[in-house]
């Protein structure tokens, strides 16, 4: 598409530019759907157009169904960031800067909100003021309250917001009334109503403090990460800047102490007990009206959990269900909860499946992968599962959402692709993403009828992407084949590019449009771009997610190259010419791609790789390789290097071009360092790329970009393509 600058028309942007410009064509997408209980409003996140990154606050309010088909519904703005903030620059605080990039958020405005009960009150932060929106009247306010505000939260009721600021968890009345601390940090360390690093990185837990049904009074985590490593991340660009403190719990050192309160608006404290020794991981906390406090506690090892009630008057706990597994128990989003008959709602790994259990009795069986709880009502439990084993028909990189009861099980979505849905009382918002249209279609269901839609106002990203879904070899590896737009069987072999995450929970080959706009672009460069998530990712069976225990390298990389090799019998794929790319756990694979099998691969893309595996966070490296300390030998084969230098390198060397961002917090910079200093020992050919600035995430424009750029000319050079 053309620009005018100055009314003249200018050169169209290049799809690298419009990626980055949309947030990979994000921007204006409808998200972080609330539906009311009694179905009359939706209320979610979007921006004004696909280039705007300032996300508003929007209500729908449903039609009530007697019109007939998908009549719309009227869409209205709650809270516009603009003119709350009367056209000021937003200012973030380092907490909500590291909070964004722990979820990954690159959006800007209003990226989170909460609700009352009844979906009439809403709550957010901005540039660190505490704003709240009533939802049927569409207005927004201030309130007046110490800052910079982090995660405002009402009360069930409507009637009290709590909210964080410097580590203390502190109480407003919804009109602004009566602010006062509950809770305040004895020292720097300490953070009350916060996600630690590990729960918000690793567990999915984004919240430290949760309102009781009643409103009065509240669960409250208390962090100290006094135990944890310092470590110090600068800006070799900016020696004029001193550099960050960061407390990193690396793989075998100690975590943060997180405790638990229940919390009375009267600021008196009572202790939630549990064997904390044995199970320090707070992974998951549940409070409705349904039933009395549920937590879920995971041993440091993860092979196993409890589900505890919790007496909120004695903080004494009772142990509802506990959970073990050899390998490692995973968590879900949604579960643990209570039904509203008081019955125990989790996800589990029984039978040689993942299936739904209410209660001890499980509902679904090897048919269905379940990967998430999305809503639980007096008649049934909505979820979102892939075929599992024992389908009949393999569903390459679908998801879909079933509604489950003691009757059995039925398929809401339709369409082959990726979905997903939030539901309350008779309204639910299906969001769909299919292979043949760009985006997501969201729709908004009464009683299971289509009554309206949620427009999107997301750019059309201009490429269709060319993929064939397949499973490849007889260990069934899901892939995608991606080839030039306009390639003819007569057109002869192509170069390949792998293009994987390879690692767990980070499935690529999704039956949806969008997650291949990159990979055709790169195809139609001139490769044939294969996506292929081996035994390790999810959407299978839990045998095939932990194949990888204490040998995530080797597996890994054998299961590429059992797709690669397979694939090449059915597609025109020039094995003489074989590169790969990946960032984070992809940039680790890559990484043991040509260091490992120069046969196979001939060179590699190694985006912000995890080289040596002792220097990864605790939750995530000790699930699948355990203790450091203890299995030693286990995380030195895991690694690319040691302190002795390359490990398992072979021969011949092969190119590879190291990227990495100076500020990255997650994996940081000091893996692609050590790496470049091994390759560097060993006389192997590398480049490194160091982005000054740039976190684990690369949301600058001109940055995401020029990667993409200079990955093809890098590639075209080592493979001698001209």
């Amino acid at each position: 598409m053309a620009n005018m600058v100055g009314g003249m028309t200018t050169e169209p942007l290049s799809f690298p530019r419009r990626q980055a410009r949309t947030l990979r064509f994000t921007l204006g997408a409808p998200r972080a759907f609330t539906v009311a209980p009694d179905g009359s409003r939706v209320v979610f996140l979007r921006s004004r157009s696909g280039t705007d990154r300032a996300n508003l606050l929007w209500v729908l309010d449903v039609p009530d169904g007697t019109e007939g088909g998908e009549s719309g519904g009227r869409e209205r703005v709650a809270a516009d960031p603009q003119a709350l903030l009367g056209g000021a620059v937003e200012r973030l605080s380092a907490e909500e800067r590291a909070r964004r990039e722990r979820s990954r958020e690159g959006g800007a405005g209003i990226v989170g909100y909460a609700t009352d009960r009844a979906v009439e009150l809403a709550t957010f932060a901005l540039s660190g003021r505490l704003f709240t929106a009533e939802l049927r009247a569409g207005t927004a306010r201030e309130l007046p309250v110490p800052g910079p505000v982090l995660d405002p939260r009402p009360s069930p009721d409507g009637r009290l917001v709590a909210y964080v600021t410097g580590g203390a968890l502190r109480v407003t009345g919804a009109e602004g009334e009566g602010d006062r601390a509950l809770a305040e940090p004895e020292s720097e360390t300490v953070t009350y109503g916060l996600a630690e690093f590990i729960a918000a990185e690793e567990m999915g837990r984004s919240r430290g403090f949760w309102w009781s049904p009643n409103s009065d009074r509240l669960l409250v985590a208390r962090a100290d990460d006094a135990p944890v490593r310092r470590w110090w991340i600068a800006d070799p660009a900016r020696p004029d800047r001193a550099p960050q403190q960061v407390a990193y719990p690396a793989a075998g050192t100690d975590n943060a102490d997180v405790r638990l309160f229940v919390f009375g608006l009267d600021g008196a404290r009572t202790e939630v007990v549990w064997d904390r020794a044995r199970y320090p991981y707070l992974a998951r906390v549940h409070w409705s009206a349904a039933g009395a406090p549920l937590l879920l506690v995971q041993a440091r090892d993860q092979r196993s959990q409890l589900y505890l009630a919790v007496d909120p008057d004695t903080g004494a706990t009772r142990m509802v269900h506990a959970d073990e597994d050899p390998q490692w128990l995973d968590l879900f989003p949604g579960v643990p909860c209570w039904s509203p008959g008081g019955q125990l709602v989790r996800i589990a790994d029984e039978g040689g499946a993942r299936v739904l259990a209410v209660g001890e009795r499980p509902l679904t069986g090897p048919q269905l992968h379940v990967r998430a709880m999305l809503d639980v009502s007096d008649d049934d439990v909505l979820v979102a599962a892939s075929a599992g084993e024992a389908a009949a028909t393999p569903e390459t990189g679908e998801v879909h959402v079933y509604r489950v009861n003691d009757l059995g099980v039925e398929r809401l979505s339709q369409e082959p692709g990726v979905h997903s849905a939030v539901r309350s009382g008779p309204v639910t918002v299906l969001v769909s993403a299919v292979p043949d249209r760009p985006g997501a279609q969201v729709r908004v269901l009464r009683e299971g009828k289509a009554t309206a839609t949620v427009a999107s106002y997301a750019e059309d990203p201009g490429l269709s992407p060319r993929v064939r879904l397949t499973e490849a070899g007889e260990r069934r590896v899901p892939c995608a084949v991606v080839l030039p737009t306009g390639h003819t069987d007569g057109d002869g072999p192509l170069p390949v590019l792998m293009d994987p995450y390879g690692g767990p929970h980070g499935q690529r080959v999704l039956a949806a449009h969008n997650p291949y706009l990159t990979s055709q672009w790169f195809a139609d460069q001139g490769f044939a771009v294969i996506v292929a998530d081996g035994r390790g990712m999810p959407g299978r069976s839990p045998a095939w997610e932990k194949a990888i225990k204490d040998d995530m390298a080797a597996i890994v990389v054998d299961d590429q190259i059992h797709a690669l090799q397979a694939l090449a019998e059915r597609f025109p794929l020039d094995l003489n010419r074989v590169a790969i790319r990946g960032w984070s756990f992809g940039g680790y694979l890559a990484g043991l791609a040509v260091l490992r099998r120069p046969d196979v691969f001939h060179t590699a893309v190694v985006g912000a790789p995890v080289t040596d595996q002792r220097l990864y966070d605790t939750h995530y490296t000790e699930r699948y390789l355990g203790d450091p300390n203890r299995q030693p030998e286990v995380y030195a084969a895991n690694s690319l290097i040691d302190d002795n230098g390359l490990v398992g390198a072979a021969e011949p060397a092969r190119p590879m071009m190291i990227i990495h961002g100076l500020a990255d917090d997650n994996v940081v910079v000091a893996h692609s360092l050590r790496l470049s200093s091994a390759l560097l020992a060993a006389g192997r050919p590398h480049e490194v790329l160091p982005l000054s600035g740039v976190t684990h995430m690369t949301p600058q424009e001109q940055v995401a970009e020029n990667l993409l750029l200079l990955q093809v000319d890098f590639l075209r050079r080592a493979l001698n393509l001209g």
